[in-house]
């Protein structure tokens, strides 16, 4: 199995769920779709939503809810299927 890394793609915050009260998008163990919506990073009030491009099983996040983030800065890792 190959790992699979999930990097933020901006500066701003991150964020593992749509809204405060909602459960993660993800969790480690969890698996993912490709595809699937896993984060966001929030810039000036703008959501980008952050997505596998990979499927498999989230082996771990390296951000928590409400991080700050830079450009290229690992936020998840997935080991793939393939």
């Amino acid at each position: 199995m190959a790992e699979y890394h999930v990097l933020s793609p901006l500066p701003g915050t991150f964020y593992r769920k749509p809204s405060p009260d909602a459960d993660n998008y993800a969790n480690a163990g969890d698996r993912v779709q490709a595809g699937a919506v896993i984060g966001l990073v929030e810039v000036m009030k703008q959501f980008s939503e952050l997505t596998s491009d990979q499927g498999g099983r989230v082996l771990a996040f390296h951000a928590e809810d409400g991080d700050p983030v830079e450009p290229g800065q690992l936020l998840a890792v997935i080991e793939t299927d393939v």
